[in-house]
């Protein structure tokens, strides 16, 4: 069939293929129902960036698009590529400009009615407590260049070791969280004064920090291994690398730019901008673009260690009332170096997930061995209106998808016209009506952020669920929620 004038072809009920043609390398498979694809739900440009995507050299299988998909900066966000790790390239538009961007979820032993009176009390007191919005500061002191050194090499261990979390965090948080062979070496002084006072900060646009209730349980084995129960309270943590990241594919794509035509590349769009993985370029990218993934791991461990403190100054509690620990932190924009079946033989590629999470299969000795029986956790939270998921990682994902997943709901507005469609409408008011309370910086952000800015998350997890690439643990329902 014809979309948007670009033929695709029906693999299974929501799997799609557009044919190789041209000088793609591979095709192209995006993950979506038929229905969506009826409703005109995806733009004739995200489509193009997938095939953009199959033209980088040493690509393996197809270019991946999750049903999340949307526009983005040379890769689609939701899109995946495996990439032959002796043969191919790194592309920073594989990663995007939140390095490392990604999900927490934390949960507690107390169930709503625990502290239905106290919400506003303690949005009120997390908005406080941790800083939000375009250029926030941190709410710990100003660190040195020297010790954002130390930070960097060491990821989360960093605030771990400075009593900012336990060591149990580090075994729950996605490869432990840190790079170990990262290298601050090719880092500008530019990132790193951006990176000096912004740890422990949230952030702007689609960055938040929620407070939710499991609303609903779907597998109670699974959902036993992970600690959760009905009517529980989680807490929900979304936010990345910061101004450091965002600096870090900055410096990164402009360098590419200067030296890209000595490596006899030819590409439909500049900004899949690339060098091959193992050249000098590639490998300062790559230890780069880690630095800020620790960066990031470390802001979200500190973040949580500041909302954990919220909520026992609220509810005065003692630690072991409250019962706060680490379930999982995924990432969603990242580039990693694994291993995968490719035509029956065990290769080693680097796989870019931007706005896509990693998805492994029970069993994997990637995964934290409490969670080996179920499969990975994957975080996917939805709009602040609706709901989130917790699912798990499947055989068929390491089979089709290079064991990954969707990260979330996916815009279905951009926010020009977010704005537009909030005119004359009260968001603030309309979450309250569903029991929702809403804390944010500024109300350009709750309109550019409104439900309907987004698709419904349950359609995109449903996708992957008749699939099998994920199967779903739970339904997490906000009750409060914080944006920048």
């Amino acid at each position: 069939m014809l979309y948007n004038e670009i033929e695709i072809e029906k693999i299974s009920d929501n799997l799609w293929e557009i044919p190789k043609h041209g000088n793609m390398l591979v095709p192209g498979r995006i993950y979506l129902s038929e229905d969506m694809l009826r409703k005109n739900i995806i733009h004739e440009d995200t489509l193009k960036q997938l095939i953009n995507v199959a033209h980088l050299p040493g690509i393996l299988k197809y270019s991946l698009a999750m049903p999340d998909v949307h526009w983005g900066y040379g890769f689609p966000i939701g899109g995946v590529a495996a990439i032959d790790y002796d043969t191919g390239v790194v592309s920073p538009g594989g990663v995007g400009y939140d390095i490392n961007c990604g999900v927490r979820l934390a949960v507690t032993n107390l169930k709503f009615n625990d502290v239905k009176s106290k919400i506003p009390n303690l949005i009120n007191t997390l908005y406080a407590n941790i800083p939000v919005g375009v250029g926030a500061r941190s709410a710990i002191k100003k660190i040195s260049k020297d010790e954002l050194k130390r930070l960097l090499s060491v990821g989360s261990n960093w605030a771990v070791n400075n009593g900012m979390g336990i060591d149990s965090d580090i075994e729950f948080t996605e490869e432990n969280g840190v790079f170990k062979n990262c290298s601050s070496d090719f880092i500008s002084d530019k990132a790193f004064e951006r990176g000096l006072d912004q740890v422990g900060t949230l952030g702007a646009g689609n960055h938040f920090i929620e407070l939710g209730i499991v609303n609903e349980i779907y597998n109670e084995s699974a959902a036993s291994v992970l600690g959760l129960f009905n009517n529980q309270i989680i807490l929900l943590i979304h936010t990345g690398s910061r101004g450091f990241g965002y600096q870090i594919c900055e410096d990164s794509i402009r360098k590419l730019m200067k030296s890209f035509n000595k490596f006899g590349i030819k590409l439909p769009d500049r900004q899949l901008i690339c060098a091959p993985i193992k050249s000098s370029e590639g490998q300062e990218y790559l230890t780069s673009m880690q630095c800020a993934a620790n960066y990031a791991w470390t802001n979200r461990q500190v973040i949580m260690h500041l909302a954990k403190k919220s909520l026992l100054q609220v509810l005065g509690l003692t630690e072991k009332e409250l019962g706060f620990s680490l379930v999982y932190d995924i990432s969603h924009n990242i580039a990693k170096v694994e291993q995968h079946l490719i035509d029956g033989k065990a290769k080693t590629v680097l796989v870019h997930r931007k706005g896509a999470t990693r998805a492994f299969a029970a069993l994997n000795t990637s995964i934290p061995l409490k969670y080996r029986s179920i499969g990975q956790p994957v975080l996917v939270p939805g709009d602040m209106g609706r709901c989130s998921y917790i699912t798990i990682g499947t055989q068929k994902a390491m089979d089709d998808t290079f064991g990954s997943s969707c990260h979330g709901a996916g815009r279905n507005l951009s926010r020009t016209k977010a704005l537009e469609q909030s005119k004359g409408r009260n968001i603030i008011e309309e979450l309250s009506n569903d029991g929702i309370y809403l804390q944010a910086k500024s109300h350009k952000t709750i309109a550019e952020e409104m439900p309907d800015a987004y698709k419904n998350v349950t359609d995109v997890v449903d996708i992957l669920e008749a699939e099998n690439v994920t199967k779903k643990v739970a339904k997490l329902k906000p009750i409060g929620v914080i944006k920048g």
